[in-house]
């Protein structure tokens, strides 16, 4: 009887993420046993302690979820009440809104490129590193970023958990003087958006694909950003395809008040972070699944742009399922978002007031709007003078931790079957960098965890 070779590989803190999370991959006879993205962040309790609350207050609370995507939570939020309370904001506050949305694109997006992803590609351990070996294209980063932080300064208030959102529009709306500025500003980010699709297109990629469900809002006509109906595009191994298939898949859509009877939670021992599963299997939000199922309605010029980085057309069947080029399918969401914004701006008339009333009622609603990281599900129950008596927020980075692990054993086992003996440093550096691909949000998907209290006389 030969003797069994065991190896236990851990990481205690993901380097380049947003929160604090570890790794937990065990080998045995060369084979990927387990492979647990451990996110150990203590629960935070966001929807206990909405309950009990006026039904207004939900978008200013979930916005303290995340500091870099806090227009998603407000967004989601105020569809969701606004859902229960009967109420439908159109015309010029929900541009407005999209407009907000797109400076949060913006600046999220290009944090991850530049500060948290591109490092991989380029052999460097921190963005420090690259702004000595590549300053010019650091530079041209931090000014998109910036580019979003203004947006979201004169919209919202403030870059960081903007105040001026309310339900049924903003407590104040901008005038169109006021934009004028920011446009101008646009107008040279544009430029800076497609130089970065073209240097991101050229960093190289491993072949890979992953074989999940894509799951993401659709809106035809479209690139769905703060309203859609959930989507998902079947995975390759339904069809009888190889994961990294550049084919169009087909699609099916469901109800967004039906969304937890399709995305199931669970606890799992090892994280903080519930896992979601759709219909039963594991799926993917994010990046790679908008280009999949809303890539057809990107404009004519953002898409060519797209082909020429080598993603392929949507609007012709092709997708992306290469994780490692999701990088790319970000920079394409930049270029996109600041000429939405653009649009939005030239259309721009100001509505008659900042905001709709919104009355109380009783009643259940849900909202959805795509974070810069994915698909993220608001659902608040109210009572007859609008307190909140439930309520429940599904993150992307939860519904996307089983997919993460998924790509992590494949990942590594293609690598253990390639031949060589990699060591516990470069086993590591490649699952880190597996994990960034996805850029998780750590601590926003921490707050979901039942508690359950027994006492004893």
């Amino acid at each position: 009887m030969t003797r069994r070779e065991s190896k236990v590989l851990r990481v205690e803190s993901l380097a380049r993420v947003e929160g604090e999370g570890a790794l937990h991959l065990r080998l045995v006879d060369g084979e990927v046993a387990a492979a647990q993205l451990k996110i150990y962040e203590p629960p935070r309790f966001f929807e206990a302690f909405l309950r009990g609350r006026s039904y207004t207050e939900p978008p200013d609370i979930t916005s303290r979820v995340c500091g870099i995507c806090p227009v998603a939570y407000q967004m989601s939020a105020c569809r969701a009440v606004e859902d229960a309370c009967g109420t439908v904001v159109e015309g010029q506050l929900a541009a407005l809104r999209r407009l907000l949305y797109c400076g949060e694109w913006i600046e999220s997006q290009t944090l991850h490129i530049y500060l948290l992803h591109a490092p991989d590609f380029l052999g460097g351990d921190s963005v420090i590193d690259l702004a000595r070996t590549h300053r010019t294209d650091v530079e041209r980063g931090l000014g998109l970023k910036q580019t979003g932080n203004a947006m979201m300064e004169l919209l919202g208030g403030r870059a960081i958990h903007p105040v001026n959102v309310r339900l049924g529009g903003f407590h104040r709306v901008p005038t169109k003087s006021e934009l004028r500025p920011l446009a101008e500003r646009l107008k040279r980010a544009r430029d800076d958006a497609e130089a970065t699709v073209r240097w991101v297109a050229g960093f190289d990629f491993p072949d890979a694909g992953i074989d999940t469900e894509l799951l993401a809002l659709a809106e035809p006509g479209a690139y769905a950003i703060e309203s859609g109906t959930p989507t998902a595009m079947a995975a390759p191994g339904s069809a009888g395809l190889p994961a990294d298939t550049d084919r169009a898949l087909p699609t099916r859509t469901f109800p967004l008040d039906t969304f937890i009877d399709h995305v199931v939670e669970t606890q799992v021992p090892h994280s903080t972070a519930l896992h979601s599963l759709l219909d039963g299997r594991r799926h993917l939000t994010g990046s790679l699944a908008r280009y999949a199922i809303s890539g057809r309605w990107l404009p004519p010029e953002v898409r060519q742009v797209a082909r020429e980085a080598g993603l392929g057309d949507p609007y012709e069947g092709t997708v992306c399922r290469n994780p490692f080029r999701s990088i790319v399918v970000r920079a394409i969401e930049v270029l996109y978002a600041v000429g939405e914004a653009l649009r939005l701006i030239d259309a721009y008339e100001p509505p008659p007031g900042p905001y709709v009333e919104v009355p109380a009622r009783q009643g259940t609603g849900h909202g959805a709007t795509e974070a810069p990281r994915g698909l993220l599900y608001h659902r608040y129950a109210l009572d007859l003078d609008g307190t909140v008596t439930e309520a429940a927020l599904v993150p992307p980075t939860a519904q996307n931790q089983a997919a993460i692990e998924q790509d992590l054993r494949r990942t590594v086992q293609e690598r253990l079957r390639a031949g060589d003996r990699p060591t516990d440093d470069e086993l590591t550096a490649l699952c880190e960098r597996v994990i960034r691909n996805h850029d998780p949000c750590i601590s926003c998907s921490t707050h979901f965890l039942d508690l359950t209290v027994e006492r004893e006389a």
